[in-house]
């Protein structure tokens, strides 16, 4: 009889829609929430069992079922689950994967189905309203200390604003939503709600480091920030369809490390500094938490003659790791090097696959 049971529970993994967990999409799920009828992966299993009101959970393979379960999960599934619990999410409400971080998807979970803010587009208002205001903890950029900073989001202005003072007539800065990214960094910035806000000032990149204790509140503003993207690039581009324009509401960098860089004439010794590449643009800053990039290269397609080679020139000297990496662009060579092989492998794919990239009209004229 056990067995039966089992085959029936693993039978039901095979529909369609179960073979990918019901939160984060990660393949293979083998947890379910008996309680709402999902297959879900290990990781988001945890997260449901911090919501026991709402979810109970048990592993497909090792633990018992009886019949009146295994039949609940058999009437319901994972495509019933999403069309009674994401059937009023809105387009740009940012849906996470098993690869991003454990706040994003906890929080995810519990506006599904503790909240159930996506059966109730009336629970959306902190995030669709287009006006969000309130406190969160800023990084100072001198002494890395964060200091409570009022915000205001406007989607008429177009503009995310930062006050220094509470009761300050002027905003400290000024951040046009056309130009903004937000991405989560919880270990960069040292906290699981760190959240990166970027932005353009006088055409060069500006980074700032926020956090607020409440998970709810920073994945708010973080949907919020999304929401006026979205609503700014509607008006901007009327002919294109939602599925163009969300994923260029906000996006995550393809890599950041440590490497080595020498200068243009490639005869200065190699200086250890931090690098981001956020799409064409590989930016380095001597800390990873500066306000502003030391400097930045622009990394162009193939047609264009960009290519990345492993490896250094022969006669380079100057860097203290081994593991090197070239680009060649049309004007020069930029040289680096990493620590480990490992380090160098991933840079290298990082570079490959925006070279292999066509390059878009725009990016020309940027």
């Amino acid at each position: 009889m056990a067995k039966e049971k089992k085959r029936a529970l693993l039978e039901l993994l095979h529909r369609d829609g179960n073979q990918l967990c019901a939160d984060c999409g990660a393949p293979d799920p083998d947890w379910a929430s008996y309680t709402l009828g999902v297959f879900i992966c290990l990781s988001c299993s945890g997260i449901h069992r911090n919501v026991p009101n709402v979810s109970k959970v048990k592993s497909v393979r090792l633990d018992a079922w009886d019949e009146a379960q295994i039949e609940f999960m058999a009437c319901n599934g994972n495509h019933a689950g999403r069309a009674k619990y994401e059937s009023k999410t809105p387009s740009f409400y940012y849906k996470p994967t098993f690869s991003d971080c454990q706040l994003l998807r906890e929080q995810w979970i519990r506006a599904k189905y503790e909240r159930k803010e996506f059966i109730y587009a009336e629970k959306q208002e902190p995030y669709s309203a287009g006006y969000r205001e309130g406190f969160l903890w800023k990084r100072g950029r001198d002494n890395g200390q964060f200091l409570s900073r009022k915000f205001v989001l406007t989607e008429r202005e177009g503009a995310l604003k930062y006050f220094n003072k509470n009761d300050a007539k002027e905003p400290k800065a000024i951040m046009k939503i056309e130009h903004l990214n937000a991405t989560f960094q919880p270990a960069k910035i040292g906290n699981p709600h760190g959240l990166q806000i970027t932005y353009l000032k006088d055409n060069s990149t500006r980074n700032i480091f926020v956090y607020h204790e409440d998970g709810k509140e920073i994945v708010d503003w973080f949907n919020a920030i999304r929401a006026a993207r979205f609503h700014y690039l509607q008006v901007a581009f009327p002919g294109a369809s939602d599925n163009d324009l969300v994923p260029k509401l906000s996006r995550n960098y393809l890599k950041e490390g440590y490497m080595e860089k020498t200068g243009p004439k490639q005869t200065e010794g190699f200086k250890k500094r931090w690098f981001t590449m956020d799409d064409r643009r590989l930016m380095y800053f001597k800390d990873p938490l500066d306000a502003f990039a030391r400097g930045e290269v622009f990394i162009g397609s193939k047609e264009n003659s960009y290519t990345v080679l492993e490896g250094l020139p022969p006669s380079t000297q100057g860097h203290h790791w081994q593991h090197g990496i070239t680009i060649v662009t049309p004007d020069r060579k930029f040289l680096f090097a990493c620590e480990t092989e490992g380090d160098q492998r991933e840079w290298i794919a990082a570079f490959q696959k925006v070279i292999n990239r066509p390059m878009l009209p725009q990016e020309y004229a940027g």
